[in-house]
């Protein structure tokens, strides 16, 4: 994992906020799993947009902080599934909050994305 060389100011509740759950795909991968969808494979086809590379990465960055474990079957081949922790639980509040703005919200940015690619065509 990158070390950064400045020190970072981790008393700021939003900097480590972003820390453990700032991430393209972390808040989607945290959703599936709360849905039951507990394989990377089924997270990749949940969310059809990121690879599964970058599932795994994600997903090896929430298991580091313990937002997540990994639950592996003794079968083989080897199945690997993950479940949120208590502490991961406890971002899913806030996932539902985040949800229902970006729905109340989402005629705006997708006006803004149609504006954006029409200044770009």
């Amino acid at each position: 994992m990158y070390t950064k060389k400045i020190e970072e100011d981790l008393d700021c509740g939003l900097r480590i906020a972003g820390k453990v759950f700032g991430g393209k795909w972390k808040c989607c991968i945290l959703d599936a799993i709360s849905k039951g969808i507990n394989r990377p494979a089924d997270i990749n086809r949940y969310i059809g947009e990121a690879s599964l590379r970058v599932i795994e990465m994600q997903i090896a960055e929430l298991l580091f902080y313990g937002v997540v474990e990994k639950c592996s079957e003794k079968v083989y081949p080897k199945k690997s599934e993950y479940k949120l922790t208590a502490f991961g639980e406890s971002i899913l509040p806030v996932l539902v909050v985040m949800d229902e703005w970006g729905l109340k919200h989402s005629q705006l940015v997708k006006d803004r994305q149609s504006e954006l690619l029409d200044a770009e065509g």
